[in-house]
């Protein structure tokens, strides 16, 4: 078959396969420039003073290393007495909101860590604070969401009206289940909820065991509803109200620093010198695969999850 033939017969198809190419190549030809005269990345920790270490989670949660690796050189580092997690984040996926909660709670097992929620700690970013020594957030901070999400898109009208038809060959009933160019059936319906269902009871599992709190009051709130900091202390899911300095202070005490309600000196991540750089160098291109759509469909710990289509939950 010849080009043209190929693209009469397959016009979407053949238009995506060209933007994605022209996405892989201007990316890669960045990456190429980038690695010219980058820094190498490093995980040491310069200076001479005691100090809390400062890790921010931001955004939604997709890749989970450059935390992981934060938290790691924390913990290894002796002038890091205590961690602030910074929070601010409607949470991402499963499997990284996992990540993340399980390394904050082995690093408190060798120093104190302290979640200080932003405006938003919700869903995925609450299950990564839940492995903290105290999480303590704003009156107002938009917080709990514990429950659990996938979504698919359907394209069944506009294939049928752009004339686009996909024939699959798979080897069980269930291989393509999600697959846009047709509705979920029962089946796929119940067996994604059976998935669903398995990682939400995950979800509460955490907060129970994390929060010190009865199992079916956490199943009880458990519907993904969202409170406020101030509704969120009532109900056992944080310790106390106080913005970021506040949480600093804190760290501060539970890792022995004197501070005399004075300001300890705070160590951050060494970072290289061109943060957008090391965006698109690093994990950061493929978390940006992730917000513009181009990945499959995912279980999700997030508030608010945007866009349309089939959704299980």
């Amino acid at each position: 078959m010849t080009t043209n033939g190929f693209r009469q017969l397959h016009p979407v198809l053949s238009g995506f396969l060209i933007l994605a190419g022209i996405f892989i190549l201007f990316f890669g030809g960045i990456r190429l420039i980038i690695g010219s005269f980058s820094q190498p990345e490093k995980s040491e920790f310069f200076g001479l003073r005691e100090g809390v270490g400062i890790i921010s989670l931001q955004g939604m949660i997709v890749s989970p290393e450059e935390t992981l690796r934060d938290l790691v050189a924390f913990r290894e580092n002796s002038k890091v007495k205590a961690i602030v997690l910074r929070v601010d984040s409607p949470g991402g996926t499963v499997g990284a909101s996992q990540e993340i909660f399980e390394e904050v709670k082995r690093t408190n097992r060798e120093k104190p860590v302290v979640a200080s929620l932003g405006s938003v700690a919700a869903s995925g970013g609450y299950y990564a604070a839940l492995g903290a020594e105290k999480i303590i957030s704003n009156p107002g901070t938009i917080t709990g969401s514990v429950g659990v999400i996938i979504k698919f898109v359907n394209l069944e009208d506009l294939f049928a009206k752009i004339g686009y038809r996909s024939q699959v060959i798979k080897s069980g009933k269930l291989k393509d289940i999600g697959s846009p160019s047709r509705p979920l059936t029962e089946e796929e319906r119940a067996l994604l909820q059976s998935l669903i269902d398995n990682v939400h009871e995950q979800f509460i599992h955490a907060v129970a065991e994390s929060r010190l709190l009865p199992l079916e009051k956490v199943r009880a709130m458990a519907d993904g509803r969202i409170f406020s900091g101030e509704q969120a202390k009532e109900a056992g899911l944080l310790d106390d109200h106080g913005n970021f300095n506040d949480a600093v202070l804190l760290a501060a005490e539970l890792g022995g620093l004197a501070t005399d309600s004075k300001m300890p000196h705070l160590i951050y991540p060494k970072r290289d010198k061109f943060p957008f750089l090391e965006f698109l160098n690093s994990e950061g291109t493929d978390s940006l695969f992730n917000r513009i759509g181009l990945s499959f469909p995912g279980l999700f710990y997030q508030w608010a999850m945007p866009g349309n289509g089939s959704s299980a939950q």
